[in-house]
C-alpha cells in the first residue's frame, strides 16, 4: 500500500540518506529537553504528512475520477504524477541543501507543500489537479531525507538508533492510516479534505521547526548545478511517463503522438547518458551502477517497487469498483499492511548488519510472492476477511524489504559516495513506482477485455445456461435489453476480477525470481544500510 502504494506508495519505500553536508560542516551540540520533544514532534510530522499523502489518495481514486469525469484509469495519474515529480526532484535534494542550507530548505519544502496541498483541493478539473500534484511531488523531494538529517543531528550519537527507530516508526504508521483516513474523509466529508487536512499539520510543523532549528542551520553557498542534466532528466522521465499514462486511450504506437512521445524519451535518455557520465558534476552519479552490490540492490529494490506499488494502487481500485466496497471500507482493507511492518521493522534494523541482507531480503521477496499467489486466488465470491488475511501478512515482507536492501545497495561505498548513490537509486526507485502503477492499469484493462471477449462468446442462443438466465430475469420484470445489461454487469465483474488475478500471479512469480538477482550481489559483512524502513 506504502507502501502505498507509496504504493508509493506508497504505499511505502525507504527514505535516502541525508544530502551532502556543505564542504565546512558546522557541528551543533545535540538537543536537550523540551527542544528535542518539540522539534522532534515538529519533523515527525512534516514526515508524517509527506508519506501520508502517497497513500491517502489510493482509495479516493474511483471519487475524485467520477467527480472529474473521467475514467479510474484516468484518476491514477494523480498518484503517478506526484511519483514522476517526486522522482525528479531527489537528486537534487543534496544541490539545494547546500545552495539554501538545510533548515530553510526544509521548511520552505514544507511551506510549499502546504500551498500545493491547497491548490489540489481547490482544482477544478483532472488537467489541473495532475499540474498541482506534479508541484506537490517537486517540493516534497527534500522533507523526508532532511528530515532524518535534522533528527540524526538533534541527538548524540550514542542515540542515533533510538532517533531512527522513532522516525521509521512515524513512516510506517502513515501508510496505515492513509488508505483509513482517506476513505472516511472520501465518504463521510468529500475528496479534496484529503489535500487540505496537510495544511494546518504543515503550518504546526513549519513554524514548530523553525523556532527550534533556525539557529542549527550552516547557511548557503555557491554550488555548481548540472542544468543540462537536469532538463534531459525531466525530458525523458516525462515523456516515458505520459506515453505510458496515455497509451491505453490512444491504441499505443497506431498514433503519432505515442510515436513521438517514445521518440523523445529514447532519444533524450541516450543523450542523458552520454552527459553525466562526462560530465564533472553530474545531477546523478551513474558510475555508481559499475558498482556490483549498488547495481543489483538497486535492480532488486526498484523492480520490487514497482510490482509492489503497482498491486498497492490496483487492490482497492478492483474493491470499489467491482466488489462494492466503499472507500472507507477499501482503507480497511488494505491498511493493516503496515502493522506487522512496524513490530518487526526494529529488530530487522538491528540485526541488518549481523545477517546477511541477502538472507533477509530473500525472506521479503519469497513473503510478497507467497502473498500475491494467495490474492491470486481471490474470486467474486472472496469476503472481507479472505482479503484482510494476505494484507495483514505482506506487512511482515515489508519490514524484510526495504532495510536488507538498503544495506545491499551502499554496500561497500565510501561515505562521500553515499549522498549520490541515495539520489540515483531512490530516483530509479520511485520512477519504477510510477511506471509500475502506469503498467498495471493498463494490462487490468487489457486483460478484462481479453476475459470479457472469452465469456461473452458463451452468451448465446445457443447455451442453455445463458438462454435460461435471461428467461429467469425476464420472468422477474425486466426486459429482454435489461436482462442482458445485467449479464453483461456480471460478466464485467468477472472479468476484472479474473484480469486482476492474473497480474497478482505474474507478480508473485516476478517476485520469486528477484531472489536470484539478489543473490548475484556480495554485500561486505557489517555494513548497514541506514535507518529505519519507511515508506514514501
Amino acid at each position: 500500500m506504502s507502501a502505498t502504494v507509496t504504493a508509493q506508495p506508497d504505499s511505502a519505500a525507504p527514505p535516502p540518506p541525508p544530502p551532502a553536508p556543505p564542504a565546512r560542516p558546522v557541528a551543533y551540540p545535540p538537543l536537550q529537553g523540551r527542544e528535542l520533544v518539540l522539534g522532534t514532534l515538529a519533523l515527525s510530522l512534516a514526515t508524517f504528512m509527506n508519506v501520508l499523502d502517497t497513500s491517502i489518495a489510493n482509495v479516493s481514486i474511483p471519487a475524485i475520477a467520477g467527480d472529474m469525469g473521467v475514467s479510474p484509469g484516468q484518476g491514477t495519474w494523480v498518484i503517478t504524477s506526484f511519483a514522476v515529480a517526486n522522482a525528479i526532484s531527489v537528486p537534487l535534494t543534496g544541490w539545494l541543501t547546500q545552495r539554501f542550507g538545510q533548515v530553510r530548505l526544509f521548511v520552505m519544502s514544507v511551506l510549499l507543500f502546504v500551498v500545493a496541498s491547497w491548490l489540489c483541493g481547490l482544482a477544478p478539473n483532472i488537467e489541473l489537479l495532475i499540474a498541482f500534484r506534479v508541484l506537490q511531488g517537486l517540493v516534497a523531494g527534500p522533507m523526508i531525507p532532511l528530515s532524518q538529517t535534522l533528527l540524526l543531528a538533534s541527538y548524540p550519537p550514542a542515540k542515533a538508533g533510538m532517533a531512527m527507530a522513532m522516525w521509521g516508526m512515524t513512516v510506517l504508521v502513515a501508510p496505515v492510516a492513509g488508505p483509513l483516513l482517506g476513505g472516511w474523509i472520501t465518504d463521510n466529508i468529500s475528496w479534496p479534505w484529503i489535500f487540505y487536512i496537510n495544511i494546518p499539520v504543515g503550518l504546526f510543523a513549519a513554524a514548530l521547526t523553525w523556532s527550534i532549528y533556525h539557529q542549527r542551520d550552516p547557511g548557503p553557498r555557491r554550488v555548481p548545478l548540472d542544468v543540462v542534466g537536469l532538463l534531459l532528466l525531466v525530458l525523458f522521465v516525462g515523456s516515458m511517463q505520459i506515453m505510458i499514462d496515455k497509451g491505453k486511450e490512444l491504441d499505443w504506437f497506431e498514433s503519432g503522438e505515442i510515436i513521438a512521445l517514445t521518440v523523445v524519451s529514447v532519444v533524450s535518455f541516450l543523450f542523458f547518458l552520454a552527459w553525466e557520465l562526462t560530465d564533472q558534476h553530474p545531477i546523478v552519479e551513474l558510475r555508481l551502477f559499475a558498482r556490483r552490490n549498488f547495481l543489483t540492490g538497486t535492480l532488486s529494490l526498484s523492480v520490487a517497487y514497482g510490482l509492489f506499488f503497482g498491486n498497492v494502487v490496483l487492490l482497492p481500485l478492483w474493491l470499489q469498483q467491482f466488489m462494492g466496497y466503499t472507500a472507507t471500507w477499501a482503507g480497511l482493507a488494505t491498511a493493516p499492511v503496515g502493522l506487522l511492518a512496524i513490530v518487526l521493522s526494529p529488530w530487522v534494523g538491528k540485526n541488518v548488519s549481523r545477517i546477511d541482507p541477502r538472507r533477509l531480503a530473500t525472506v521479503a521477496f519469497v513473503g510478497f510472492g507467497a502473498v500475491l499467489w494467495m490474492r491470486s486466488h481471490f474470486n467474486t465470491q472472496a469476503d472481507f476477511t479472505t482479503i484482510l488475511i494476505p494484507t495483514l501478512l505482506q506487512g511482515a515482507a515489508m519490514a524484510f524489504f526495504f532495510i536488507p536492501l538498503q544495506a545491499i545497495v551502499f554496500s561497500g561505498l565510501r561515505p562521500d559516495q553515499m549522498p549520490s548513490a541515495a539520489g540515483l537509486s531512490n530516483f530509479v526507485r520511485i520512477t519504477a513506482g510510477a511506471v509500475g502503477t502506469s503498467l498495471f492499469t493498463t494490462l487490468w484493462e487489457s486483460r478484462a477485455a481479453l476475459h470479457h471477449a472469452q465469456l461473452a462468446e458463451a452468451v448465446n442462443d445457443g447455451s442453455a445456461t445463458a438462454v435460461g438466465t435471461i428467461a429467469q430475469l425476464m420472468a422477474s420484470g425486466m426486459s429482454r435489453e435489461q436482462a442482458l445489461s445485467n449479464i453483461d454487469r456480471m460478466l464485467n465483474q468477472q472479468a476484472f476480477t479474473l484480469a486482476v488475478t492474473d497480474l497478482f500471479y505474474l507478480s508473485s512469480g516476478l517476485f520469486f525470481l528477484l531472489v536470484g538477482v539478489v543473490w548475484l550481489s556480495r554485500p561486505i559483512r557489517g555494513v548497514g544500510g541506514g535507518g529505519g524502513g519507511g515508506a514514501h
